[in-house]
């Protein structure tokens, strides 16, 4: 029989990762909520379409990477690559668009059929913000600085870099597709073949391209700044302007054009090189069009999302909370003795073990592996003078305490 283990791009998330996943999203939470972006989730998968319409049926996301499937009713379904096209669907499915902003934020699995790599599985998890009904610059820098606060939290705001640029409004995109196209043409045979697709479908993905030939051809590119018009050069300005009063850093990249057809206006990445190759740990913009794309109207949004994984690995993590306290009895009348006295003190807040077997050598090693912080014994001659032993096993230091005493002692703010 062969060996059991999880299919190819996916982990599993034992107690010691979920606890780095468990830091990054209560931080994200704590900060989104600061804020005042609350927490909401969509299902895992929907319909196809949710996703082929808005992402462009051109994307890698969309051609080459969707995990979809038809169920048994003949509908078909795709587990959800990215969370944005989900939260807007929601926002329209539960009749919000008349009740604008809305703030959202969430996180949970993805899954993309891609080559796993470090920090890149096939089931990966996001957190992510979105802002939807606000127009404004300031709803983009709003979630910018939320962005950089949960890094700064986490502690690896210095680690990254913010990469921002603009993409212009639908008049401003236009114009420097057409430009872009005319020169590209020029140049169609040389371009790798992911590219020559793209020219006639999303000639502005070529600027993403990672094949060295295209970034050659590249270089001499008509640049998107110079068909920007006033309104979208006075949208990014605007969005700086609110960055530089916190201050928070950016280096402007021009051929930030993020890999998904709803962007416009403001893109941005957050990118690290302190996980080895340049990597993005949070991306996101500007995606105006994209409600009505999905038959909801016109509705502003903005957003971002945070590869889970990537932030575990470039945080510090803190360990593990350990047991407060370990009970071990040693018969099956003084382990129920035991059973009945944790209780109040886990309803206290309390981290309490138990004992399943009455070897005290074992048992004493498992509370040493659980790095607890004190065992209570109760054997035959405690049980007779209805008390049990308390040992401290930051120093070794042994006391008795009464049993009925037991609750209020670890109640104490004392200990």
């Amino acid at each position: 029989m062969a060996k059991l283990q999880s299919p190819r791009g996916t982990t599993d998330l034992l107690p010691d990762v979920m606890n780095g996943h468990r830091h990054v999203t209560d931080t994200a939470r704590s900060a989104s909520l600061s804020f005042g972006y609350e927490e909401m989730a969509t299902p895992i998968f929907e319909f196809t379409e949710v996703f082929a319409r808005p992402l462009g049926e051109a994307s890698d996301v969309v051609s080459k990477e969707t995990y979809s499937f038809a169920d048994r009713g003949g509908d078909s379904l795709t587990l959800r690559p990215e969370g944005t096209a989900g939260a807007v669907r929601a926002l329209i499915s539960a009749g919000l668009t008349q009740t604008l902003p809305q703030k959202y934020f969430y996180a949970g699995p993805m899954f993309r059929y891609e080559r796993p790599q470090k920090g890149r599985m096939r089931q990966f998890h996001q957190i992510g913000v979105e802002l939807l009904g606000v127009s404004s610059a300031i709803g983009d820098a709003e979630v910018i600085a939320l962005g950089h606060m949960i890094l700064n939290q986490l502690g690896v705001a210095t680690d990254c870099v913010l990469h921002l640029n603009t993409l212009g409004d639908t008049a401003s995109r236009s114009a420097y597709r057409q430009a872009l196209v005319d020169y590209l043409s020029d140049h169609k045979t040389a371009l790798s073949a992911d590219s020559q697709r793209r020219l006639d479908l999303n000639p502005l993905r070529i600027l993403d391209s990672k094949d060295a030939g295209d970034q050659a051809i590249l270089v001499n590119a008509p640049d998107l700044s110079d068909y920007l018009n006033s309104l979208s050069q006075d949208h990014f300005a605007a969005t700086r302007s609110f960055l530089d009063v916190i201050k928070i850093p950016y280096h402007i990249n021009s051929r930030l054009v993020r890999g998904l057809d709803y962007y416009g206006h403001t893109t941005f990445e957050f990118i690290t090189d302190a996980l080895g190759a340049q990597g993005t740990v949070m991306a996101g913009g500007r995606y105006d069009g994209l409600a009505s794309m999905l038959g909801g109207g016109e509705v502003s949004g903005v957003g971002w999302a945070a590869g889970i994984e990537r932030l575990a690995m470039l945080s510090d993590i803190p360990p593990l909370k350990p047991v407060d306290v370990m009970m071990i009895g040693m018969s099956d009348a003084h382990m129920a003795t035991l059973f009945r006295l944790a209780m109040p003190l886990r309803d206290h807040g309390l981290r309490i073990e138990t004992a399943y077997a009455t070897n005290l050598g074992k048992q004493m090693k498992r509370a040493n592996r659980l790095r607890s912080r004190y065992v209570v014994i109760l054997g035959d001659d405690e049980a007779a003078r209805n008390v049990v032993m308390l040992r401290s096993m930051a120093d070794g230091q042994q006391s008795e305490i009464a049993i009925d005493d037991l609750a209020s002692h670890f109640m104490s703010p004392i200990v």
